[in-house]
């Protein structure tokens, strides 16, 4: 009997901008464009085109590549962007999102000294992904180490699985670095799992983003699990290229990701088509 043809997988494939920093978001949307990524995922952060809702559109319109998500300013180093009122800057995003046509929002769950945002965040979300259609997908975080000591800094909690989020996102860089299974963190996220960042780890206390493959993480299992499920979310690649000696080493790494990222969802997904599971 002829095998059958390989299925397209549901799932898009988008590059996180964050993937070619120190280079800019403009830079991202190029790169993006030429390597046939099925779209972008905007990190908001201090680039100032990141924060500009009608450069990224055209942005978007010029090299015709959709933004899939806008990922929220949440880290430390954007503390001041899009206002220091962390619930104006979800606001915000939300807003961002709706009018670039982008289906998800991804949020941190706050730092612990933002204390009252924290024992409001839980319902706050809740609140206000029942005013849009755009899914708030809550990340997966991790301890802070140094040496030999933890610091809890997130709360409620780093596991987001603890919590009732309407959506999550799974990032396998931060479970490696939280040495927590992401494939058992998968199965507590269930069909609220809306949104994927792919990168690969080693265990390390430094949050790694390898490019998967380059590690010890389940990267290749849980895109096949997700394709024979039906996963219909994003998967984005958000990598660490800092280290690239060069532009064109820089776009190799994000070339050898989005590589690794469609086979194994294609695979999967002919296998399950056929009626078959594909062997780890």
């Amino acid at each position: 009997m002829a095998e059958p043809a390989v299925r397209i997988p549901d799932a898009k494939v988008a590059l996180s901008t964050a993937s070619v920093y120190p280079e800019s978001t403009a830079t991202a949307f190029e790169i993006a464009a030429r390597l046939g990524y099925d779209g972008v995922e905007v990190m908001v952060w201090t680039d100032p085109v990141s924060q500009d809702v009608e450069a990224l559109r055209r942005l978007s319109d010029y090299h015709r590549i959709p933004v899939l998500a806008v990922h929220a300013p949440c880290l430390l180093i954007t503390q001041r962007v899009w206002s220091t009122d962390p619930w104006t800057k979800l606001q915000r995003a939300r807003a961002a999102a709706e009018k670039l046509g982008a289906g998800t929002v991804v949020v941190h769950p706050p730092f612990r000294w933002q204390r009252q945002y924290a024992r409001d965040f839980v319902d706050g979300v809740w609140r206000m992904a029942d005013e849009t259609d755009v899914r708030f997908a809550v990340e997966n975080m991790y301890p802070w180490r140094y040496r030999d000591r933890e610091m809890l800094a997130y709360a409620p909690d780093w596991d987001v699985t603890k919590e009732d989020y309407r959506h999550f996102t799974i990032d396998l860089s931060h479970a490696s670095t939280a040495r927590t299974d992401a494939l058992q963190m998968i199965d507590r996220m269930g069909e609220r799992l809306g949104h994927v960042h792919l990168a690969d780890g080693r265990g390390s206390a430094k949050d790694e983003h390898l490019v998967p493959g380059r590690g010890d993480q389940p990267c290749a299992e849980v895109l096949e699990r997700l394709a024979l499920g039906g996963f219909d979310g994003h998967v984005v690649i958000e990598v660490n290229t800092r280290r690239a000696l060069s532009g064109a080493e820089r776009e190799a790494d994000l070339a050898e990701a989005l590589a690794f990222a469609r086979r194994h969802l294609a695979v999967a997904s002919s296998a399950s088509s056929a009626g078959r599971v594909p062997r780890r």
